[in-house]
Protein backbone atom coordinates (compact mmCIF):
# COMPACT_ATOMS: atom_id res chain seq x y z
CA UNK A 1 0.00 0.00 0.00
CA UNK A 2 1.30 3.45 -0.91
CA UNK A 3 1.76 5.85 1.99
CA UNK A 4 -0.18 8.38 -0.09
CA UNK A 5 -3.27 6.14 -0.07
CA UNK A 6 -3.15 5.06 3.58
CA UNK A 7 -6.04 6.17 5.80
CA UNK A 8 -5.78 5.26 9.49
CA UNK A 9 -8.73 3.01 10.43
CA UNK A 10 -8.74 4.37 14.00
CA UNK A 11 -8.57 8.15 13.61
CA UNK A 12 -8.99 8.73 9.87
CA UNK A 13 -5.57 10.36 9.49
CA UNK A 14 -4.21 10.50 5.93
CA UNK A 15 -1.50 13.14 6.42
CA UNK A 16 1.71 11.67 4.97
CA UNK A 17 3.75 13.60 7.55
CA UNK A 18 1.99 11.66 10.35
CA UNK A 19 2.34 8.21 8.77
CA UNK A 20 5.33 5.89 9.12
CA UNK A 21 6.35 2.41 8.04
CA UNK A 22 7.16 -0.64 10.16
CA UNK A 23 8.15 -3.93 8.51
CA UNK A 24 6.91 -2.58 5.21
CA UNK A 25 3.46 -1.64 6.54
CA UNK A 26 2.16 1.89 7.17
CA UNK A 27 1.08 2.99 10.64
CA UNK A 28 -0.36 6.18 12.09
CA UNK A 29 1.87 8.26 14.35
CA UNK A 30 -1.07 10.35 15.57
CA UNK A 31 -2.88 7.60 17.40
CA UNK A 32 -0.21 4.91 17.91
CA UNK A 33 -0.51 5.49 21.65
CA UNK A 34 -4.18 4.49 21.50
CA UNK A 35 -3.90 0.73 21.63
CA UNK A 36 -6.09 -1.86 23.27
CA UNK A 37 -8.86 -4.27 22.59
CA UNK A 38 -11.88 -2.99 20.71
CA UNK A 39 -15.10 -3.47 22.67
CA UNK A 40 -17.28 -6.12 21.06
CA UNK A 41 -20.66 -4.83 19.92
CA UNK A 42 -23.05 -7.17 21.71
CA UNK A 43 -26.84 -6.97 21.29
CA UNK A 44 -28.56 -4.76 23.85
CA UNK A 45 -32.17 -4.83 24.98
CA UNK A 46 -34.68 -2.26 26.23
CA UNK A 47 -34.37 -1.55 29.95
CA UNK A 48 -36.13 0.62 32.46
CA UNK A 49 -34.18 3.69 33.52
CA UNK A 50 -35.95 5.53 36.34
CA UNK A 51 -34.54 8.97 37.12
CA UNK A 52 -33.95 9.96 40.75
CA UNK A 53 -33.64 13.73 41.20
CA UNK A 54 -34.25 15.61 44.44
CA UNK A 55 -35.41 18.71 42.59
CA UNK A 56 -37.61 19.72 39.67
CA UNK A 57 -36.23 20.98 36.38
CA UNK A 58 -36.92 24.61 35.55
CA UNK A 59 -39.46 25.33 32.80
CA UNK A 60 -36.60 26.22 30.44
CA UNK A 61 -34.77 22.98 31.23
CA UNK A 62 -37.93 20.92 30.69
CA UNK A 63 -38.53 22.54 27.31
CA UNK A 64 -35.02 21.76 26.07
CA UNK A 65 -35.12 18.29 27.59
CA UNK A 66 -38.28 17.44 25.66
CA UNK A 67 -36.84 18.93 22.48
CA UNK A 68 -33.73 16.74 22.75
CA UNK A 69 -35.89 13.61 22.94
CA UNK A 70 -37.94 14.72 19.94
CA UNK A 71 -34.78 15.42 17.93
CA UNK A 72 -33.39 12.01 18.80
CA UNK A 73 -36.58 10.33 17.64
CA UNK A 74 -36.27 12.22 14.32
CA UNK A 75 -32.52 11.37 14.02
CA UNK A 76 -31.53 15.03 14.37
CA UNK A 77 -28.21 15.97 15.99
CA UNK A 78 -28.41 18.73 18.62
CA UNK A 79 -26.18 21.47 19.96
CA UNK A 80 -27.08 22.60 23.48
CA UNK A 81 -25.77 26.18 23.61
CA UNK A 82 -26.32 27.05 27.27
CA UNK A 83 -24.76 29.44 29.76
CA UNK A 84 -22.55 28.16 32.58
CA UNK A 85 -24.69 26.91 35.43
CA UNK A 86 -27.80 26.33 33.31
CA UNK A 87 -27.88 22.62 34.18
CA UNK A 88 -26.83 20.98 30.91
CA UNK A 89 -26.47 17.56 32.54
CA UNK A 90 -30.04 17.67 33.85
CA UNK A 91 -31.30 18.65 30.40
CA UNK A 92 -29.85 15.40 29.02
CA UNK A 93 -31.39 13.00 31.56
CA UNK A 94 -34.58 12.32 29.60
CA UNK A 95 -32.80 11.60 26.33
CA UNK A 96 -30.56 9.15 28.17
CA UNK A 97 -33.61 7.51 29.73
CA UNK A 98 -35.37 7.30 26.35
CA UNK A 99 -32.32 5.74 24.66
CA UNK A 100 -31.90 3.11 27.40
CA UNK A 101 -35.61 2.32 27.21
CA UNK A 102 -35.12 1.69 23.48
CA UNK A 103 -32.16 -0.60 24.10
CA UNK A 104 -29.67 1.87 22.62
CA UNK A 105 -26.06 2.12 23.75
CA UNK A 106 -25.33 5.47 25.42
CA UNK A 107 -22.08 7.36 26.00
CA UNK A 108 -21.43 10.61 27.85
CA UNK A 109 -18.02 11.89 26.76
CA UNK A 110 -15.92 14.74 28.14
CA UNK A 111 -12.38 15.89 27.40
CA UNK A 112 -11.12 15.87 31.01
CA UNK A 113 -10.69 13.05 33.51
CA UNK A 114 -11.67 15.01 36.64
CA UNK A 115 -14.97 16.10 35.12
CA UNK A 116 -15.68 12.56 33.87
CA UNK A 117 -15.19 11.19 37.39
CA UNK A 118 -17.51 13.79 38.89
CA UNK A 119 -20.18 13.19 36.23
CA UNK A 120 -19.95 9.41 36.75
CA UNK A 121 -20.65 9.85 40.45
CA UNK A 122 -23.65 12.09 39.71
CA UNK A 123 -25.18 9.75 37.12
CA UNK A 124 -24.81 6.76 39.44
CA UNK A 125 -27.00 8.59 41.95
CA UNK A 126 -29.53 9.67 39.32
CA UNK A 127 -29.78 6.29 37.52
CA UNK A 128 -29.63 4.11 40.63
CA UNK A 129 -30.85 0.92 38.97
CA UNK A 130 -28.73 1.12 35.83
CA UNK A 131 -25.09 0.26 35.31
CA UNK A 132 -22.98 3.39 34.89
CA UNK A 133 -19.29 2.81 34.12
CA UNK A 134 -16.42 5.27 33.80
CA UNK A 135 -13.34 5.07 31.57
CA UNK A 136 -10.25 7.27 31.55
CA UNK A 137 -6.51 6.77 31.34
CA UNK A 138 -5.48 4.04 33.80
CA UNK A 139 -9.10 3.17 34.62
CA UNK A 140 -10.49 1.00 31.83
CA UNK A 141 -11.34 -2.37 33.40
CA UNK A 142 -15.14 -2.20 33.05
CA UNK A 143 -16.02 -1.05 29.55
CA UNK A 144 -19.72 -1.92 29.18
CA UNK A 145 -22.76 -0.44 30.88
CA UNK A 146 -26.15 1.13 30.33
CA UNK A 147 -24.33 4.47 30.40
CA UNK A 148 -20.62 4.74 29.56
CA UNK A 149 -19.00 7.92 30.94
CA UNK A 150 -15.58 8.39 29.40
CA UNK A 151 -12.92 10.82 28.32
CA UNK A 152 -12.89 11.49 24.59
CA UNK A 153 -9.59 9.60 24.21
CA UNK A 154 -11.33 6.37 25.23
CA UNK A 155 -13.78 6.50 22.30
CA UNK A 156 -11.21 4.71 20.14
CA UNK A 157 -12.26 1.45 21.84
CA UNK A 158 -15.85 1.67 20.56
CA UNK A 159 -15.97 1.47 16.78
CA UNK A 160 -19.47 2.06 15.34
CA UNK A 161 -20.84 1.32 18.82
CA UNK A 162 -22.98 4.06 20.40
CA UNK A 163 -26.48 4.98 19.24
CA UNK A 164 -26.33 8.13 21.37
CA UNK A 165 -23.24 10.11 22.31
CA UNK A 166 -23.54 13.19 24.50
CA UNK A 167 -20.35 15.22 24.21
CA UNK A 168 -19.90 18.02 26.72
CA UNK A 169 -17.24 20.76 26.73
CA UNK A 170 -16.64 20.57 23.00
CA UNK A 171 -14.58 23.77 23.17
CA UNK A 172 -12.21 22.44 25.85
CA UNK A 173 -8.65 21.13 25.57
CA UNK A 174 -7.73 18.53 24.40
CA UNK A 175 -10.81 17.83 22.24
CA UNK A 176 -10.84 21.30 20.74
CA UNK A 177 -8.91 21.47 17.45
CA UNK A 178 -7.69 17.86 17.75
CA UNK A 179 -8.53 16.05 14.47
CA UNK A 180 -7.64 12.66 15.95
CA UNK A 181 -10.18 12.95 18.75
CA UNK A 182 -12.80 14.31 16.35
CA UNK A 183 -12.32 11.27 14.09
CA UNK A 184 -12.57 8.88 17.03
CA UNK A 185 -15.81 10.54 18.08
CA UNK A 186 -17.47 10.03 14.71
CA UNK A 187 -16.12 6.49 14.26
CA UNK A 188 -17.60 5.40 17.60
CA UNK A 189 -21.05 6.66 16.57
CA UNK A 190 -23.75 4.61 14.87
CA UNK A 191 -26.67 6.92 15.63
CA UNK A 192 -27.01 10.54 16.73
CA UNK A 193 -25.27 12.92 19.07
CA UNK A 194 -25.75 15.86 21.39
CA UNK A 195 -22.94 18.40 21.73
CA UNK A 196 -22.91 20.92 24.57
CA UNK A 197 -21.06 24.13 25.30
CA UNK A 198 -21.45 27.51 26.93
CA UNK A 199 -18.94 29.00 24.49
CA UNK A 200 -19.14 27.20 21.12
CA UNK A 201 -17.01 28.49 18.27
CA UNK A 202 -18.42 30.06 15.10
CA UNK A 203 -17.39 26.91 13.21
CA UNK A 204 -19.46 24.72 15.54
CA UNK A 205 -22.49 26.99 15.28
CA UNK A 206 -22.19 27.04 11.48
CA UNK A 207 -21.99 23.23 11.47
CA UNK A 208 -25.30 22.96 13.33
CA UNK A 209 -27.03 25.15 10.77
CA UNK A 210 -26.77 22.20 8.37
CA UNK A 211 -29.30 19.50 7.50
CA UNK A 212 -30.63 17.30 10.33
CA UNK A 213 -29.05 19.63 12.88
CA UNK A 214 -30.61 21.81 15.56
CA UNK A 215 -29.36 24.45 18.01
CA UNK A 216 -31.09 24.60 21.41
CA UNK A 217 -30.28 27.74 23.37
CA UNK A 218 -30.59 28.35 27.09
CA UNK A 219 -29.55 31.82 28.22
CA UNK A 220 -30.50 31.62 31.91
CA UNK A 221 -29.16 29.65 34.82
CA UNK A 222 -31.48 27.05 36.30
CA UNK A 223 -32.08 29.17 39.43
CA UNK A 224 -32.75 32.28 37.28
CA UNK A 225 -30.15 34.41 39.05
CA UNK A 226 -27.64 36.38 36.95
CA UNK A 227 -24.06 35.35 36.37
CA UNK A 228 -21.68 37.37 38.57
CA UNK A 229 -20.08 40.24 36.66
CA UNK A 230 -16.27 39.99 37.01
CA UNK A 231 -14.48 42.83 38.75
CA UNK A 232 -11.24 44.10 37.25
CA UNK A 233 -8.46 44.78 39.77
CA UNK A 234 -5.30 46.25 38.23
CA UNK A 235 -2.04 45.68 40.10
CA UNK A 236 1.54 45.03 39.07
CA UNK A 237 2.76 41.50 39.70
CA UNK A 238 4.28 42.20 43.11
CA UNK A 239 1.16 43.91 44.43
CA UNK A 240 -0.98 41.11 43.01
CA UNK A 241 0.50 38.85 45.71
CA UNK A 242 -0.31 41.37 48.42
CA UNK A 243 -3.86 41.71 47.13
CA UNK A 244 -4.29 37.92 47.04
CA UNK A 245 -3.13 37.47 50.61
CA UNK A 246 -5.49 40.18 51.90
CA UNK A 247 -8.44 38.95 49.87
CA UNK A 248 -8.02 35.26 50.80
CA UNK A 249 -7.75 36.17 54.47
CA UNK A 250 -11.03 38.08 54.13
CA UNK A 251 -12.76 35.14 52.40
CA UNK A 252 -11.47 32.73 55.02
CA UNK A 253 -12.75 34.95 57.83
CA UNK A 254 -16.22 34.88 56.24
CA UNK A 255 -16.16 31.12 55.51
CA UNK A 256 -16.13 31.61 51.74
CA UNK A 257 -14.12 29.00 49.81
CA UNK A 258 -12.05 30.35 46.92
CA UNK A 259 -10.34 29.12 43.76
CA UNK A 260 -7.25 31.08 42.77
CA UNK A 261 -6.52 30.45 39.08
CA UNK A 262 -2.99 30.66 37.70
CA UNK A 263 -2.08 30.52 33.99
CA UNK A 264 0.74 27.94 34.25
CA UNK A 265 1.83 25.05 36.47
CA UNK A 266 4.97 26.89 37.59
CA UNK A 267 2.98 29.97 38.57
CA UNK A 268 0.39 27.81 40.32
CA UNK A 269 3.05 26.33 42.59
CA UNK A 270 4.82 29.66 43.08
CA UNK A 271 1.61 31.49 44.01
CA UNK A 272 0.70 28.76 46.48
CA UNK A 273 4.16 28.86 48.10
CA UNK A 274 3.90 32.60 48.64
CA UNK A 275 0.29 32.62 49.87
CA UNK A 276 0.81 29.65 52.19
CA UNK A 277 3.47 31.62 54.10
CA UNK A 278 0.76 34.06 55.19
CA UNK A 279 -2.52 32.11 54.94
CA UNK A 280 -2.72 28.52 56.17
CA UNK A 281 -5.38 26.01 55.24
CA UNK A 282 -4.90 25.89 51.48
CA UNK A 283 -3.57 23.59 48.78
CA UNK A 284 -2.90 23.53 45.04
CA UNK A 285 -3.79 21.33 42.04
CA UNK A 286 -2.78 21.08 38.40
CA UNK A 287 -2.72 18.46 35.66
CA UNK A 288 0.55 16.88 36.83
CA UNK A 289 -0.47 16.48 40.47
CA UNK A 290 -1.52 12.86 40.86
CA UNK A 291 -3.54 13.33 44.04
CA UNK A 292 -5.68 16.19 42.74
CA UNK A 293 -8.95 14.22 42.91
CA UNK A 294 -8.40 13.62 46.62
CA UNK A 295 -7.45 17.27 47.20
CA UNK A 296 -10.56 18.51 45.39
CA UNK A 297 -12.74 16.20 47.48
CA UNK A 298 -11.05 17.43 50.68
CA UNK A 299 -11.73 21.00 49.56
CA UNK A 300 -15.42 20.13 49.13
CA UNK A 301 -15.40 18.76 52.67
CA UNK A 302 -14.01 22.09 53.98
CA UNK A 303 -10.54 20.75 54.85
CA UNK A 304 -9.09 23.66 52.85
CA UNK A 305 -10.32 27.23 52.56
CA UNK A 306 -8.60 27.92 49.24
CA UNK A 307 -7.14 26.10 46.23
CA UNK A 308 -4.61 27.51 43.79
CA UNK A 309 -5.27 25.85 40.46
CA UNK A 310 -4.60 25.89 36.75
CA UNK A 311 -7.35 25.54 34.16
CA UNK A 312 -7.99 21.91 35.26
CA UNK A 313 -10.80 23.31 37.45
CA UNK A 314 -12.27 25.77 34.94
CA UNK A 315 -15.15 23.39 34.12
CA UNK A 316 -17.50 20.87 35.64
CA UNK A 317 -16.79 21.55 39.31
CA UNK A 318 -19.57 22.84 41.57
CA UNK A 319 -18.79 24.14 45.06
CA UNK A 320 -21.34 26.01 47.15
CA UNK A 321 -20.57 29.68 47.88
CA UNK A 322 -17.37 29.58 45.81
CA UNK A 323 -15.41 32.76 45.03
CA UNK A 324 -12.91 33.05 42.16
CA UNK A 325 -9.76 35.10 41.63
CA UNK A 326 -7.93 34.83 38.30
CA UNK A 327 -4.27 35.82 38.61
CA UNK A 328 -2.56 37.45 35.64
CA UNK A 329 -5.83 37.54 33.73
CA UNK A 330 -3.99 39.38 30.95
CA UNK A 331 -1.97 36.19 30.21
CA UNK A 332 -2.46 34.88 26.66
CA UNK A 333 -3.94 31.58 27.92
CA UNK A 334 -7.04 33.41 29.15
CA UNK A 335 -9.16 33.71 26.02
CA UNK A 336 -12.74 35.00 26.22
CA UNK A 337 -14.30 31.52 26.39
CA UNK A 338 -11.90 30.39 29.10
CA UNK A 339 -12.67 33.43 31.25
CA UNK A 340 -16.42 32.90 30.87
CA UNK A 341 -16.07 29.25 31.88
CA UNK A 342 -14.02 30.15 34.96
CA UNK A 343 -16.47 32.89 35.95
CA UNK A 344 -19.21 30.26 35.61
CA UNK A 345 -17.82 28.39 38.64
CA UNK A 346 -19.39 31.03 40.89
CA UNK A 347 -23.01 31.09 42.03
CA UNK A 348 -24.00 27.64 40.77
CA UNK A 349 -26.19 26.72 43.75
CA UNK A 350 -29.78 27.93 44.12
CA UNK A 351 -29.23 28.66 47.81
CA UNK A 352 -25.97 30.51 47.09
CA UNK A 353 -26.39 32.14 43.65
CA UNK A 354 -23.99 35.05 44.22
CA UNK A 355 -20.27 35.49 44.68
CA UNK A 356 -17.24 37.36 43.41
CA UNK A 357 -15.20 36.85 40.25
CA UNK A 358 -12.04 38.97 40.26
CA UNK A 359 -9.80 39.58 37.23
CA UNK A 360 -6.38 40.41 38.72
CA UNK A 361 -4.18 41.89 36.00
CA UNK A 362 -1.70 44.57 34.94
CA UNK A 363 -3.59 45.55 31.80
CA UNK A 364 -7.08 45.03 30.41
CA UNK A 365 -7.01 42.81 27.32
CA UNK A 366 -9.62 42.47 24.58
CA UNK A 367 -10.54 39.01 25.92
CA UNK A 368 -11.18 40.50 29.36
CA UNK A 369 -13.47 43.14 27.87
CA UNK A 370 -15.31 40.68 25.61
CA UNK A 371 -15.85 38.12 28.39
CA UNK A 372 -17.45 40.76 30.63
CA UNK A 373 -19.58 42.03 27.73
CA UNK A 374 -20.86 38.51 26.99
CA UNK A 375 -21.73 37.83 30.62
CA UNK A 376 -23.64 41.11 30.75
CA UNK A 377 -25.45 40.17 27.52
CA UNK A 378 -26.52 36.83 29.00
CA UNK A 379 -27.79 38.59 32.10
CA UNK A 380 -29.82 40.97 29.94
CA UNK A 381 -31.52 37.93 28.38
CA UNK A 382 -32.57 36.92 31.91
CA UNK A 383 -33.97 40.39 32.60
CA UNK A 384 -35.87 40.42 29.31
CA UNK A 385 -37.29 36.96 30.05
Amino acid sequence: MSINSFVCPICGNNDIHSIGYLNGKPYCRRCISFCGEEVEHKPSYPKKAPIYLEYELSPEQKELSNKLVENYKKEIDSLVFAVCGSGKTEICLNIIKYAINCGDKVAFALPRRDVAIELHNRLREIFKYNKVVCLYGGHTKDKEGDIVVLTTHQLYRYKNYFSLIILDEIDAFPFKDDPTLHSMFYQSLCGNYVMMSATPSKEVIDHFHGDNKDILRLEVRFHRHPLPIPKIVKRNKLFQYLYLIRKIKDYKKNNKPVFVFAPTINLCEKIYRVISLFVKGGNYVHSKRNCRSEIIEEFRNHLYSYLVTTSVLERGVTVKNLQVIICQTDHKIYEKGTLIQIAGRVGRKADAPGGEVIYLCEKVTLDIKESIAEIKKNNEALDNG
